[in-house]
């Protein structure tokens, strides 16, 4: 089968730290080529993949992250050279979803790799069924809202060999956190939680964005003075790895409905059990009681209770979920099946035409980070549309 895979344009697949998205299509486009597919994967410059990469991008826009115009000269690119694939797979935003429920041509799948945000619902009111959805989970897909289908579920899948089993912790037995410097991932309640205990505490934390700036400093910093606590500014991916797979245990204090938390699958992977808020779908990712322990959203006393607990699970448990269930192989596996399933579609006679839902702006309050944003100026270094063959890494 010959398969485009468009990545986000903003970081390089894989990803040099932050990117759990591009961490994803870099597991799913190697696996899709050693099982024997045509894979083109279009992502910016720097990017390897055993695929074919093609860029638009010499350098990923990290600046620019979320600019609608640099990911439409992104998108544009791949949808120009459509006729040449059996079916496109789209891991951006809007931009990839609209030309996919627009123009004709091969079948488009769309991963919904975020939360389903107003802006997020009424755009997919408008298009209707014209794409092909898939959730990351199942609790992801419940919440889509009425009038939208969402046919398929893929759970994410991650490299058993870059994350490897550790039977033992790190003598010192610390606490770890991974993750963004906003109150959705909650590194504040992570800090409480090692505080009260008086555990040492390792964070890696992407500390980039100006809103992740003004959140840390505002509610993270002033709690570090007097804490055993030890902070990884905007490091790789291997810090990250490093601080889990020696950990005690991984704190994930999430406050909203997480629609996958790979940081979830890492760990366990590396054998360190999770201690998280029961929401989103950590209720689905973590088998509580076995591989950690769900905690009652909020309740700042049941978090330490169980986290007290975390030197009774068993790593070899944990690893052995993480295999069962969240392998890039099942990943890539689940994909697999959804192309087959689509392209067997497209070839049928269509019988009847769906109208999408009547689209009512209004009624939705918009809003979030780049609100009244003007487009930024793109620096793109070659022609919109034009691509940079990169060749196979």
């Amino acid at each position: 089968m010959r398969i485009l895979e468009i990545a986000p344009p903003w970081f390089t697949v894989p990803p040099t730290g932050y990117g759990g998205i591009e961490q994803v299509v870099a597991q799913l486009a190697d696996g899709l080529v050693d099982a024997g597919h045509e894979v083109t994967l279009l992502a910016s410059g720097g990017s390897t993949s055993k695929a074919t990469v093609q860029s638009v991008f010499e350098v990923p826009p990290s600046a620019e992250l979320g600019s609608t115009c640099h990911e439409l000269i992104h998108v544009v690119a791949g949808y120009r050279r459509r006729g040449a694939f059996d079916v496109i797979h789209d891991h951006s935003g809007f931009t990839g979803a609209a030309f996919g429920a627009l123009l004709d041509g091969p079948p488009v799948v769309h991963t919904l790799h975020g939360p389903w945000v107003p802006e997020v619902e009424v755009f997919h009111r408008s298009i209707g069924d014209a794409l092909h959805r898939v959730a990351i989970s199942e609790d992801q897909r419940s919440r889509a809202p009425q009038g939208v289908t969402v046919e398929h579920l893929v759970h994410n899948g991650i490299s058993l060999t870059e994350h490897p089993f550790r039977a033992e912790p790190d003598a010192d037995r610390h606490l770890a956190f991974v993750g963004r410097a906003n109150v959705e991932k909650g590194p504040e309640v992570a800090v409480r939680v090692a505080r009260l205990l008086g555990r040492h505490l390792k964070m890696a934390v992407k500390i980039n964005e100006p809103a992740e700036r003004i959140y840390w400093d505002e509610h993270v910093a002033p709690l570090l003075d007097g804490a055993d606590v030890e902070v990884v500014r905007n490091g790789t991916k291997q810090d990250a790895i490093d601080i889990m797979s020696g950990a005690e245990a991984t704190l994930f204090p999430i406050a909203w409905p997480e629609p996958f938390g790979l940081v979830m699958v890492e760990s366990m992977a590396v054998g360190t059990p999770v201690i998280a808020y029961a929401a989103g779908a950590s209720l689905e990712v973590i088998d509580s009681g076995r591989t950690g322990v769900l905690v009652p959203p909020e309740d700042l006393g049941a978090y330490v209770a169980a986290v007290r607990s975390a030197g009774s699970f068993d790593r070899a448990v944990c690893r052995a979920h993480v295999v069962e269930h969240f392998s890039s192989a099942a990943m890539v596996a689940g994909y697999e099946a959804v192309f087959a399933t689509i392209t067997e579609q497209h070839l049928r006679p269509r019988t009847s035409d769906r109208t999408p839902a009547p689209l009512h702006p209004r009624s939705i309050e918009w809003g979030g980070r780049h609100a009244g944003r003007r487009p930024a100026t793109v620096g793109a270094p070659h022609r919109p549309g034009d691509l940079l063959d990169v060749g196979q890494a």
